[in-house]
């Protein structure tokens, strides 16, 4: 026999090969004596509180094209012509309350339902009803019946270090319960034009559409965030997926239980990001925080004694690294709670303890302005930034501005190419042209023109 031949057969039988039966093809369960690691018995423990959410939306459509314009419809005097079709979508939920049958999931999975279906890891299936929503986190909340139900344990995401290793689950492409793993890639994520407010845990654990909604755990099975979003131009997993920390989730959670939405409070600042170059213009040593540049006559953070150049330090005795992580703290925060304010004036440190109030705003009847808003309510915000837009609270169904294209949560940018950041100014442009109103409309991530007649 060739002596190549000889050596291969002696190394053979030095690793035991001989004792393998042929026909298998797997790792051995132990290496020197020890077991190999595996996460087996604690997915077993999460994967019960993990379920699959398919939503049903009813989608109406209109037989002919020509139709679907307004005023195309009216000048010939045309009935409408629609039908419907039920639209069907999927995504996961985690259950945070066996008592109560609250489910967690996402704002965009469950937020244009008509119906809602849970299948539990048992096989059951059973309907939910929506408790909740919150557009600006993108978190929702479902309850379902409580019999037989398991709730995944809470972790405390403010405690995550990146590099340390978890476990996404969750219901991707609509296959069932699917497990990845992976690390934290990064943590704090924000200004990625995912929501409103952002503070995401980066993960590379294969996070894919219909994970939506699912659990990101650690090894010890406790939930740390809520799987929402992936970056990938495909739609498919490139090893950037993004989760909202559970700590986020849960104050979240406590208003949608109390009041069906978010209050949000406001401490009536604005803020900027503590650079370098403006760390030595105040003479300071600092290298993170927010420098308050206006504070709003009358506000809370006015009343307690803020002043435009103070740098917030810390907020409810977390660090504040830049303005968007003042944003998200106070944004997350309830009216009526008060918040210890850390900051620097002047190079000395001082204290104030600011209570959150509710935002000011004023509403009017749209037809009070031009009678082609009639059928609309438009808010703003008095206390917010000044360059706010105008919304569109409610619309009736087939009012004038319903026929113009006009519908809830429309923002009004601008009208005939003037921007428009109060009543008054709304009034006075389309005062100077009754013939015809062009509004620029932001309708959640799109933008378009709307002619009104």
């Amino acid at each position: 026999m060739p002596k190549q031949w000889l050596l291969i057969v002696f190394m053979l039988l030095g690793l035991g090969w001989s004792t393998i039966p042929p026909t298998r093809a797997a790792l051995p369960v132990a290496v020197q004596g020890q077991p190999l690691p595996s996460l087996a018995d604690m997915v077993e423990r999460v994967v019960p509180a993990v379920v699959n959410i398919t939503t049903a939306t009813r989608i109406r459509m209109v037989e002919n094209p020509l139709l679907s314009d307004p005023f195309f419809s009216r000048f010939f005097n045309l009935p409408q012509m629609e039908r419907e079709k039920m639209q069907q979508s999927l995504g996961s939920g985690v259950i945070v309350d066996a008592a109560k049958g609250l489910v967690i999931t996402n704002y965009h999975v469950i937020n244009k339902a008509d119906s809602i279906s849970v299948t539990l890891g048992d096989g059951r299936t059973v309907q939910g009803k929506r408790v909740g929503m919150d557009q600006e986190t993108d978190v929702g909340l479902i309850q379902i019946p409580s019999q037989g139900l398991k709730a995944v344990p809470l972790g405390n995401s403010d405690t995550l270090r990146v590099g340390d290793f978890v476990v996404a689950i969750g219901n991707p492409f609509g296959l069932g319960q699917t497990v990845t793993s992976g690390i934290i890639s990064a943590l704090g994520r924000k200004g990625l034009g995912i929501e409103g407010y952002e503070d995401f845990i980066q993960t590379d654990a294969s996070i894919n559409p219909g994970n939506s909604g699912g659990a990101l755990v650690n090894l010890a099975g406790e939930l740390i965030g809520i799987n929402t979003a992936i970056l990938a131009q495909g739609g498919g997993n490139v090893g950037i997926g993004f989760a909202i920390p559970v700590n986020m989730a849960q104050r979240i959670i406590v208003q949608l239980v109390q009041y069906g939405e978010v209050r949000r409070g406001l401490l009536g600042i604005k803020t900027q990001d503590l650079t370098k170059e403006l760390a030595s213009a105040f003479d300071i040593t600092q290298r993170q925080g927010a420098v308050v540049t206006q504070i709003i006559p009358g506000s809370a953070a006015d009343k307690a004694g803020l002043h435009s150049g103070d740098v917030v330090l810390s907020a409810n005795g977390r660090p504040i690294q830049n303005s968007a992580s003042l944003r998200n703290l106070i944004g997350l925060s309830m009216v009526g709670e008060r918040i210890p304010v850390e900051f620097l004036r002047d190079g000395k440190h001082r204290k104030v303890t600011i209570e959150v109030t509710e935002p000011r705003t004023k509403r009017i009847d749209g037809e009070h302005l031009d009678s082609r808003f009639q059928g609309s309510v438009l808010e703003k915000l008095e206390d917010g930034e000044p360059n706010q837009p105008i919304m569109v609270i409610s619309v009736q169904p087939n009012s004038t501005a319903w026929q113009a294209g006009l519908r809830e949560g429309d923002l009004i940018l601008s009208v005939n190419r003037q921007l428009v950041r109060s009543f008054e100014e709304l009034a006075a442009v389309v005062k100077k042209n009754r013939r015809e109103m062009l509004l620029n409309i932001q309708r959640g991530q799109e933008g378009f023109f709307i002619l009104v007649r």
